[in-house]
């Protein structure tokens, strides 16, 4: 009997710590980093940085994988639109954060230094290329899952 309500009791510890885990990133509105317009699932997730980047199929990962340079700048806009990614500088001239400047770009909330290099990033033909490439995600001082 006693055995049954540990197990019993073992379980249940189990089923809250993984909602609890999930609660940590959330996938609503957040779309696949390779077919862009599809829905990423957690099932379908990656190691990527630190974090996870999510895909809505198996076979997009592959894609991912293969180049993933080519799919860098969506993947980083990713992990700062599931919050696993926290920015701590201007991702245009490193300075430090005005947030009376923060827009939207994909789900991710990005703030700058001045309204001068938010201007540029709203200007931007392609602003997920602009303001989450490589080059910008490190000099923005993302940390990730820290």
């Amino acid at each position: 009997m006693k055995s049954r309500m540990l197990v019993g009791l073992g379980l249940a510890f189990v089923a809250v710590a993984a909602v609890v885990a999930a609660e940590g990133i959330k996938l609503e509105g957040v779309n696949c980093v390779v077919a862009a317009s599809k829905p990423a699932k957690e099932a379908n997730a990656v190691a990527y940085k630190g974090g996870k980047v999510f895909f809505c199929c198996m076979n997009c990962p592959k894609a991912f994988s293969a180049d993933t340079a080519k799919f860098a700048a969506k993947a980083n806009a990713q992990l700062i639109a599931t919050g696993q990614a926290k920015q701590a500088k201007c991702p245009l001239s490193g300075g430090a954060l005005d947030t009376a400047t923060k827009i939207t770009v994909a789900g991710a909330d990005v703030c700058f230094c001045c309204e001068k290099c938010q201007a540029k990033a709203k200007e931007a033909k392609d602003q997920v290329e602009f303001l989450f490439n490589d080059k910008a995600f490190e000099k923005a001082g993302y940390t990730v899952g820290k």
